[in-house]
């Protein structure tokens, strides 16, 4: 039986990643070690980590002006890591702009009132974030430290489809869910981040792409391992990396350029998610509460008409290989996270099963 996982993550990985993995688990590259068992400043990881760095930026087109950065403490350490370091760029207090779209811009902008005055300059909480605020609608702060925007709602479903013009003050996005699944003009950010485990690898690794007028202004409780200038100046060896994780994440990337990049990427993830919303709108049997504007191609949250039937959706799900489609907790209903690493055929046969589900208890 052909297995599909719809986990929002750890979340699905190529399979020819995860075979490539299992063959040189023990002896990388005839080195006579496992990369797990590598010093990060030996040169077999040294050309790992290198070769990673050279490949994302290539995939996400990022500017020579723009540091990347590998880090731990996923997005949601980044919730803290990114005010305590723009925030020195400002007089304190300092301003920070939030725009809450769903459960992870609500964290952060949680995590930020921490060490700043949060505005939050648009919400689409009175609709229980089935959508994105207009533009226009935006309260936004001249001279605040930064704008933060999510991107994609993990939890919620709903992603940008653009990219908001905010001026002159750094727009700030965690894209954890939806990075390298669709094309990014990154010099209209001034800081992207995200967890890999999402579209990147394993959980343990957080990507940070910075412009770098932007590094060097970290507040004096800033820990050192998260200064993005130490971290910079030390090609992001200062703290000991998630080596692993970096190693899984540049398979990745090399997958990614084997599949034609992230151009042709965006190409695959529009059809599988038209593929599964079109499904969803032409029954009754089940709903999709996002805005049709703003529904996410990563994440599909669904919920059936008659949710007492959640536990056997669930468990047929489960016998035919159609794993994790429980949605979140604070959310309910179901979820298909349909990653990169999804295939098209992962898609249909879920498609299939709702059809079969509806034919039986419709």
């Amino acid at each position: 039986m052909t297995v599909y996982n719809f986990s929002a993550g750890p979340a699905v990985l190529p399979n020819e990643v995860l075979r490539q993995a299992a063959a040189e688990m023990t002896d990388w590259h005839g080195s006579g070690m496992s990369v797990m068992e590598m010093s990060h400043r030996g040169e077999e990881f040294m050309a790992i980590h290198a070769a990673a760095l050279r490949d994302f930026r290539e995939l996400l087109a990022v500017p020579e002006n723009y540091k990347i950065l590998f880090l731990q403490g996923g997005g949601l350490g980044e919730n803290a890591i990114v005010p305590m370091n723009l925030l020195g760029r400002k007089p304190q207090p300092a301003v920070v702009d939030f725009v809450q779209t769903g459960s992870w811009s609500t964290k952060s902008l949680k995590e930020a009132r921490k060490y700043c005055t949060v505005n939050i300059a648009a919400s689409s909480e009175a609709s229980k974030f089935t959508t994105i605020p207009p533009r226009a609608s935006w309260q936004l702060t001249p001279d605040a430290a930064y704008v933060h925007v999510c991107t994609n709602e993990t939890i919620d479903g709903v992603e940008y489809q653009f990219t908001p013009d905010v001026g002159e003050v750094p727009l700030v996005a965690d894209m954890s869910s939806h990075i390298l699944a669709r094309q990014v003009d990154v010099s209209k950010y001034g800081v992207i981040f995200g967890g890999a485990q999402k579209n990147i690898g394993p959980a343990g690794l957080t990507v940070v792409v910075v412009r770098e007028d932007l590094i060097g202004h970290a507040l004096p409780i800033c820990p050192s391992a998260f200064d993005w200038k130490i971290v910079a100046e030390n090609n992001s060896m200062y703290n000991t990396p998630p080596t692993y994780s970096i190693y899984i994440a540049g398979l990745v990337f090399q997958w990614l350029k084997r599949q034609g990049g992230v151009a042709a990427m965006e190409q695959r993830n529009i059809a599988k998610a038209a593929l599964l919303y079109e499904y969803l709108d032409s029954t009754g049997f089940y709903q999709s509460r996002v805005d049709v504007a703003h529904r996410s191609r990563m994440n599909v949250p669904f919920f059936l008409h008659d949710e007492t039937l959640n536990t056997a959706f669930l468990a047929g799900a489960k016998e035919r290989g159609l794993l994790q489609l429980k949605g979140h907790k604070s959310v309910g209903g179901m979820r298909a996270s349909i990653y990169n690493a999804m295939p098209i055929e992962g898609v249909q046969a879920l498609i299939a099963y709702l059809k079969e589900f509806e034919a039986h208890h419709g």
